[in-house]
């Protein structure tokens, strides 16, 4: 493989957040977002530079659009952070393409899901196999990134995540929490997670400002099949943004912050899911750190 440019400066560590404090959790942030036509724009023209970019992949379009737009995002100077689903990886050649693409871009991070493909696109059918890979290709990425669910997965069970967690953990060096609702399931979640002796850094998965009508177009931007997949699975979602004051990310913050800067929580931040309302959600961030005196 070709070697790594640096592009940018080496992430620094980070210490976890502490105190409770909102105004930390709100400055140490990720933003997810689609690679629909828009994004690069939408990124361009509203995330701060410093502000890492998570760039998803669905089984509908595959894994090129999310290596294209990531690609692009790393020339303009961002931290990207592409996500690789195990699922549409087709073999050992297939993700050895990807590597060398993402490292001749600059791209240090990558999160690593088993996806939701179904059937998987090859050999690949979770996520460890693809995380064990990336070590025999010599640990290309410093950032390795890999999945949480404080909210139960609709199709695995709780005990079995954590315990997937455990086994993932000698290869990856963070976790990023799916959206959870509600305080108390984040505050257990969190608390299981460090029983079972997961000492990784938690990027805890936070909705932005979302609206309703503009969720579910971006549902249906996913793919038909895709789309109604997504409607299947996360049905309590939808009525948790529709009802009247059912949803509120400063609420959930509020609630949560406590919890989420307890000795042991080892939070590293919030990953925020945009569902490409990219500059709604950064209006929001700022005027909460406003808010919060950041």
């Amino acid at each position: 493989m070709s070697a790594r440019p640096t592009p940018y400066p080496e992430r620094p560590a980070q210490a976890p957040v502490t105190g409770g404090g909102l105004a930390e959790l709100l400055r140490r942030v990720r933003y997810e977002v689609l690679p629909a036509k828009a994004t690069e724009d939408k990124v361009l023209a509203h995330v701060p530079a410093g502000v890492p970019v998570t760039v998803t992949a669905s089984p509908a379009k595959g894994i090129g659009p999310t290596l294209d737009l990531a690609t692009r995002l790393a020339g303009h100077g961002y931290r990207v952070v592409p996500h690789l689903p195990a699922r549409q990886i087709t073999d050992a050649g297939h993700l050895t393409d990807i590597v060398d693409r993402l490292v001749a871009a600059g791209i240090d991070d990558v999160f690593v899901p088993a996806g939701d493909a179904d059937p998987p696109a090859g050999a690949y059918d979770a996520a460890l196999p693809v995380l064990r890979r990336l070590g025999e290709l010599g640990s290309p990425f410093a950032h390795v990134g890999i999945t949480g669910y404080p909210e139960s997965h609709p199709l695995i069970d709780d005990k079995v995540t954590v315990r997937a967690m455990r086994d993932k953990q000698p290869h990856a060096t963070y976790i990023v929490s799916n959206l959870c609702f509600d305080p108390a399931t984040l505050r257990q979640w969190i608390g299981r997670v460090r029983g079972r002796q997961i000492v990784l850094p938690v990027h805890v998965g936070v909705a932005g400002p979302v609206e309703r009508t503009k969720l579910l177009a971006m549902a249906t931007k996913i793919g038909v099949g895709e789309s109604a997949k997504f409607l299947t699975r996360h049905p309590s979602w939808f009525l948790r943004f529709a009802a009247p004051g059912g949803y509120s990310p400063e609420r959930l913050l509020r609630r949560s912050a406590p919890a989420l800067g307890a000795p042991g929580a080892a939070v590293a931040g919030l990953h925020l899911f945009t569902f490409n309302q990219i500059a709604e959600t950064e209006r929001w961030r700022r005027a909460m750190l406003d808010r919060v005196g950041g």
